[in-house]
């Protein structure tokens, strides 16, 4: 890989272990690890690439590798003729991940709904109109919810079907 090609990788890697180490609640190298994977695809990365690249140990590098392959977060598979495991991001873990934004969302659909039908309520009795909720937040963001939702479905389906 060229120079200035690999210094963008180290910097997404960089970026990207932040967010998921925040969303996650992962520890710093084990989400590096998971940044590393996802910007090196399919072809799977190796122990040795890991170390290398992350300037980890070998030892720190094999606890959090560990740590994520119990967390079913990666997955490996290997080449004929070849020891070496290829880890790769598993298609258990974003599926899961997936589905728990669904459910997240749906739940919080569920309370916005709750919620403008309480304030449409409310509404109906005062007669101050200056003091009349605006559901136009809710309205808008149920819809949010909704087309965000199917759209996560729709790309969960595509990837089920791969």
């Amino acid at each position: 890989m060229e120079k200035p090609l690999l210094e963008e990788k180290h910097k997404l890697v960089e970026k990207l272990g932040v967010v998921i180490e925040k969303n996650n609640q992962l520890a710093p190298v084990a989400a590096r690890i998971i940044s590393f994977v996802v910007l090196t695809g399919r072809s799977g990365v190796t122990f040795d690439d890991l170390v290398t690249n992350l300037c980890a140990s070998k030892s720190t590098i094999s606890t959090h590798l560990n740590h994520l392959l119990d967390l079913k977060q990666l997955e490996y598979f290997t080449k004929q003729g070849d020891r070496k495991k290829y880890f790769i991001i598993s298609k258990c873990h974003i599926l899961t991940h997936m589905d728990d934004m669904i459910d997240s969302w749906t739940s919080e659909k569920e309370l916005h709904l709750e919620m403008k039908s309480y304030k449409e309520k409310m509404n109906e009795f005062n007669v101050d109109e200056t003091q009349l909720f605006s559901l136009d937040f809710h309205n808008n963001y149920i819809t949010f919810l909704e087309e965000a939702t199917k759209s996560i479905i729709k790309l969960k389906e595509k990837i089920v079907h791969k």
